[in-house]
């Protein structure tokens, strides 16, 4: 017997939504069962990751602001995800982004208002969409993969950065420390509530996805994606250019990313240092496909990603876990949702393994 993979004609639309519930579910399984084996109280740390953040009301800020970043960038790549187009390095369009509102900041002096905030957040989406442009170029004209250059490219930006915040952009008085100057008062985002640090990047985070859902199920450009991503073929009979949804995925995705990280600059951190990469354009992978590639879907998904986040800073202090126990969860989340994508969309058969015996030959 040897078990065969077999496609099944349609998916369960139940199970495409109902596996992120399991696959957040069986990760919280897993790390009670790994936190016990380790001598911690795995239930004490479970509760303090994904629960603590939601039923303390003083943590709902840290994770809106810790969410913004993860669904503006999930959103871009769930565009190009859906066009079947890879975008991996997020996390160097993010960067950039961040360094275009920074010089811009930069350039500003003590100069602020509307208009410097506005400059700020617009050349932020333009560096991304330029850096995502490389990959774009690549892929269009020399068929490199995207995955490859995209991902490449973040270490490039990584090297621009450190060489920018511990050089020219060095603040004269940070005691030597490679970081930008901080923003002044009035070049920073608006505080939504006083006394909390929710910014209007926050705001920005939570329209978008219902202007992506828009877009997607009420435009031409919308269908065109799905039909790219889907099939192929008939995009190519209807007219549709596969090197211009490349292109146009790859520059939303990337000015996403721009502006995720302009926001960031601008509205959580007012400066940046070393320090600034997060991992948010990785872990925004895991959003996107935690919501299932829907605009809706990454906002829900960006919130429960936030919430690992900062449920995990928690447990490091209750449970003494270590610091990167949240990366952990996130992997192992990303790991069952696109295992059981393979139940989803194919159906295991047991086949016998036996070889068929020969014909008998004529006359015998």
């Amino acid at each position: 017997m040897r078990i065969k993979l077999e496609k099944r004609p349609e998916p369960s639309r139940l199970m495409i939504f109902v596996t992120p519930l399991l696959s957040v579910l069986l990760t919280m399984i897993i790390g009670i069962i790994v936190f016990d084996a380790m001598g911690i109280s795995g239930f004490k740390a479970v509760v303090d990751i994904f629960l603590t953040p939601l039923l303390q009301s003083y943590k709902w800020q840290d994770v809106a602001v810790k969410a913004a970043p993860l669904i503006i960038i999930a959103l871009g790549l769930s565009i190009g995800n859906r066009a079947e187009v890879w975008n991996i390095g997020a996390e160097g369009q993010y960067i950039i982004g961040a360094l275009c509102a920074a010089g811009v900041g930069i350039a500003a002096g003590t100069s602020g208002g509307i208009l410097v905030i506005v400059a700020m957040i617009l050349a932020g989406i333009a560096g991304g969409t330029a850096w995502a442009s490389a990959p774009a170029l690549l892929k269009t004209r020399f068929n490199v993969n995207e995955i490859l250059s995209s991902l490449m490219l973040t270490y490039v930006a990584l090297q621009v950065l450190g060489y920018l915040v511990g050089g020219p952009w060095k603040d004269p008085n940070g005691r030597n420390f490679p970081a930008t100057a901080p923003l002044q008062p009035d070049q920073a985002l608006p505080i939504l509530f006083p006394g909390t640090t929710v910014h209007l990047g926050v705001l920005i985070a939570l329209i978008l996805p219902f202007v992506f859902w828009l877009i997607m199920a009420r435009s031409v450009f919308g269908y065109q994606i799905r039909v790219v991503g889907s099939a192929p073929n008939a995009a190519r009979h209807g007219g549709f250019d596969a090197k211009q949804t490349i292109w146009l995925s790859l520059l939303i995705s990337g000015g996403m990313a721009g502006l995720a990280g302009a926001l960031e600059f601008a509205g959580a951190l007012k400066t940046i240092n070393l320090g600034f990469p997060s991992g948010y354009g990785f872990t925004a992978i895991i959003v996107a496909f935690l919501g299932r590639l829907h605009p809706i879907g990454c906002l829900i998904a960006g919130i429960v990603l936030a919430v690992t986040y900062v449920g995990g800073q928690v447990a490091q202090t209750t449970v003494h876990i270590p610091n990167s126990t949240a990366g952990i969860f996130q992997a192992m989340m990303l790991f069952f949702i696109l295992a059981s994508d393979i139940f989803v969309r194919y159906r295991v058969r047991f086949v016998s393994s036996a070889k068929p015996s020969a014909a008998p030959v004529a006359g015998e």
